[in-house]
């Protein structure tokens, strides 16, 4: 009669391990369907965004550019100067330095790090996300700000830290009526912000050539707001100048003899 218990438990057990992989499973298949599917979004081989950063009350316009393979440039104008604040030419990150306005090479830890992170820069996290060795798991509901949502536990590749690998860890929040992300929230692993928590709220989903993108993004550090992001038009499969990713070299003076 025990074993007969022990084996009923182990069948209910099974049932909702499988009932909360589906769940979590269903929830990302709604949202990936709900903004124009995966096939219409493994057309897309390269995206232009153009916006304004809002810090400070200033605003910074920018024009962001991602290709599939993962490179990414984008290019902030400030007082009428081009200035890179983020860049990836698929292998090696780097940026422009504020006060030399001199492009230079970020280490080679943050490069890696950028090429993990980089895949997920034009499409989004969930895409194919078995394939990339991610896992999900849904932790049940949640309200956020008021709002319904499924929180979902996403686990990315492992982030380089002095040399070790940490977990990588982002925590979605799903409004349980559109099946779509309002925020993300996640530890910072490494820099000046080291173990501050980092939040993304996401909201205005306007539609593009039948793909459903969210136009503002508002960036907090430990609930404060840091940066908002405005996109004012978004386009796709632009051609784009393959050099903008590549680090530009300086030319040195020649010797006078």
């Amino acid at each position: 009669m025990k074993a007969l218990n022990f084996t009923v438990l182990g069948l209910v057990l099974c049932f909702v391990v499988t009932l909360e992989a589906q769940s979590v499973e269903e929830i990302i298949e709604n949202y990936v369907e709900n903004i124009g599917g995966q096939e219409a979004w493994s057309k897309i081989t390269s995206m232009k965004v153009t916006g304004v950063g809002k810090q400070q009350g200033i605003d910074y316009p920018f024009i962001a550019s991602y290709m599939k393979d993962g490179r990414t440039i984008i290019d902030v104008n400030l007082q009428g100067n081009s200035f890179i604040v983020e860049a990836f030419d698929g292998e090696n990150a780097w940026s422009m330095n504020f006060q030399t306005q001199k492009a230079e090479a970020l280490d080679s830890e943050s490069s890696i790090n950028y090429k993990n992170e980089a895949k997920d820069n034009l499409t989004d996290a969930f895409f194919n996300y078995k394939a990339k060795g991610y896992s999900v798991e849904l932790l049940g509901k949640e309200e956020w700000e008021g709002t319904e949502c499924y929180k979902i536990k996403l686990t990315k590749t492992p982030v380089l830290v002095d040399g070790k690998e940490e977990e990588n860890i982002d925590m979605y929040f799903f409004d349980t009526e559109n099946y779509v992300p309002i925020a993300i929230e996640s530890v910072i692993m490494s820099g000046p912000a080291k173990g501050a928590t980092s939040q993304t709220l996401i909201s205005d989903y306007q539609e593009v050539n039948g793909l459903y993108v969210a136009f503002s993004r508002i960036e907090k550090f430990n609930g404060q707001v840091s940066l908002e992001l405005v996109f004012n038009v978004v386009e796709f499969n632009v051609a784009l100048d393959e050099s903008i990713f590549k680090m530009p070299v300086e030319e040195t003076e020649p010797k006078k003899n």
